[in-house]
């Protein structure tokens, strides 16, 4: 196969407080040619996500997840389309969900945890969503609300970090659920974001003012499953 121009996002250097871009990671481009073994797939990259789990990956030291590999491409989930496949549960043209890289082509070995998405070409749903709602943060939300937190009817929940990726959709759930919904985020435009967009029942900037206080403001008869996003 000729060799393809493949832009990506490349790992340069651990980072001890904020990463910061052309010193951590660059963009660089290089020539990719896909020698495809069998099993192999070759996907183009139409969506790639950012979670905040990736910093940790950018550490030194060892964590639940195997660190970014210095001069690599960043890795994360992504929705890509098939362009040559060794794989027949692959076929060219499929719409894919994985691990790729930060790149606009991914050689994925062996398919390694690659899923076909059955998306209709006239689908209403966006490709974008199965690295949202319909991926990694939105199950992530529905299952551990639904079998952890047991949710019932009228009860109060609490979410921390609820305007982030996981903590909306807990919100959005509880809400669909019956629960009276109480977030809380680290700024006011945050805090409107979860008030009129999300309509959240009550929401707080947890920097300003006593959180304890706002939190028995919002709650009004206490709290019933508390979210917890931070860690």
């Amino acid at each position: 196969m000729t060799a393809i121009p493949n832009k990506s996002v490349v790992f340069l250097k651990h980072p001890t407080d904020y990463p910061v871009p052309g010193e951590h990671f660059a963009v660089q481009t290089h020539d990719l040619k896909a020698d495809l073994k069998d099993n192999d797939v070759l996907v183009r990259n139409l969506f790639i996500s950012l979670d905040p789990y990736m910093r940790g990956r950018m550490r030194e030291s060892k964590s639940y997840i195997a660190g970014f590999k210095i001069g690599e491409p960043l890795i994360a989930s992504g929705v890509s389309q098939v362009v040559e496949s060794k794989n027949a549960s692959f076929p060219v043209g499929a719409i894919v969900t994985g691990m790729v890289g930060w790149e606009e082509y991914t050689v994925v070995a062996g398919a390694q945890d690659l899923r076909v998405i059955p998306h209709a070409p006239n689908s209403r749903i966006p490709l974008s969503a199965y690295i949202g709602v319909l991926g990694m943060p939105g199950l992530t939300a529905y299952s551990s609300l639904k079998i952890i937190g047991q949710p019932k009817a009228g009860e109060t929940i609490f979410i921390s970090a609820a305007s982030g990726a996981v903590g909306q959709l807990v919100g959005q759930i509880a809400k669909r659920l019956g629960l009276r919904v109480v977030g809380s985020a680290g700024s006011d435009s945050k805090v409107e974001y979860l008030l009129k967009e999300l309509k959240f029942d009550a929401a707080f900037n947890y920097k300003t003012g006593n959180i304890l206080e706002n939190l028995k403001a919002a709650a009004l008869e206490g709290v019933d499953i508390y979210y917890e996003n931070v860690g």
